[in-house]
């Protein structure tokens, strides 16, 4: 048994949300990219290249893991690029996506061999939260003057447009779409291919995925455009857990049970966003789950369990992949989780482990 705590990866899950891919990219022609940003575990490559054309960076070390890790179609996009830093994304990249067109205008000529991209931002999003929205006032992510962008068009052969987050209304996405068709479908006729970002929902439990594929065609014929998708969430949504054990429990007026594992350091998303971890929700035995840093609010949040439980006892937090992995970190030294697949036979590899000598070659 592996010791926790552990990210326990599930293939089968993984499969899942592949194959809904796969069906999305047959019936609408549009290609899909892994999002690093959001999952960079490149354990689990081998599962996903099959189903996905390949994968879009936010940096220059992920456009490297994207083209030496999974291969296939590789986009480089950053918010800014340095001197210092981009000879070599481009020697990486298949297209490179500049955020703005005073970027474009300071590296679209170095890039000139491979296909240029600029970010289209149209000013609206399906973003709840301020600290995700790229339209949020004043926001630096992309252009969005036509005046601006003309003065790119005969540089360029695509944009990339990101504007959903965790988007499951297929609606609104339609109706959004429709926005943007009107107010720059002028421009959208003159490119190759157009990227609409990720934070479409659309591998989640009844969503529409036929219709969505019909529009995204619809939009392709319309425009004479390769349409990309950059699923990072809904590529591995429900596909992978974070596997703990209780260390010790309080009762300070509520029974506290703490776990070797931390919030703070393995969960980082959700207090970032404050939202609580996915618990165990069964029972009537109702425990606060709580982390072990420091940290006075390194608490994963209240669950329900058929059982008192026990010193020892072992808690899966589902949905420990997108935005998740990608963020942990050495707080307190809490030791990093281990990384392990469960194979679609039911069959665990420990893929990775992380150690002292980890710990200490990431200070000086």
């Amino acid at each position: 048994m592996i010791p926790t705590p552990f990210y326990l990866i599930d293939e089968a899950r993984l499969l899942e949300n592949m194959r809904k891919i796969e069906r999305l990219r047959e019936r609408s022609g549009a290609k899909a990219l892994l999002a690093l940003k959001c999952f960079a575990t490149w354990s689990a490559f081998d599962i996903m290249r099959p189903y996905m054309d390949g994968t879009t960076s936010s940096s220059l070390f992920e456009l490297r893991l994207g083209r030496e890790k999974f291969g296939r179609e590789t986009h480089a996009y950053s918010v800014a690029w340095s001197d210092g830093e981009i000879d070599e994304a481009i020697s990486y990249a298949d297209k490179i996506i500049f955020n703005s067109l005073s970027q474009l205008d300071r590296f679209g000529e170095k890039a000139a061999h491979i296909e240029r991209g600029l970010r289209l931002n149209p000013r609206f999003s399906t973003s709840g939260f301020d600290l995700a929205d790229p339209a949020r006032p004043f926001s630096r992510l992309g252009e969005w003057d036509l005046a601006r962008l003309e003065q790119a068009m005969d540089r360029i052969s695509g944009v990339m447009i990101h504007y959903n987050c965790e988007n499951a209304d297929f609606a609104l996405f339609d109706q959004q779409l429709s926005r943007i068709e009107a107010e720059f479908g002028e421009v959208l006729k003159r490119l190759d291919w157009v990227s609409l970002g990720g934070g479409i929902h659309f591998t989640g439990e009844g969503y529409p995925l036929d219709d969505l594929a019909d529009r995204l065609k619809r939009f392709s014929e319309t425009y004479g455009v390769q349409v990309y998708l950059e699923p990072g969430e809904a590529s591995i949504t429900q596909s992978a857990s974070l596997e703990v054990s209780v260390l010790d429990i309080l009762d300070n007026g509520k029974k506290i049970a703490i776990v070797d594992s931390s919030i703070e350091a393995h969960m980082l998303d959700l207090l970032i966003y404050r939202e609580t971890a996915k618990l165990p929700q069964t029972g009537t035995h109702d425990y606060q789950i709580a982390g072990k840093t420091c940290l006075a609010g390194d608490i994963f949040g209240d669950a329900r369990f058929e059982a008192p439980l026990q010193i020892g006892d072992r808690i899966s937090i589902a949905d420990a992949a997108g935005y998740t992995m990608v963020k942990k970190n050495w707080f307190n030294g809490v030791n990093m989780p281990a990384i392990a697949i469960r194979r679609a036979d039911g069959s665990i590899d420990r893929i990775r482990e992380f150690t002292y000598e980890d710990y200490l070659s990431s200070l000086s």
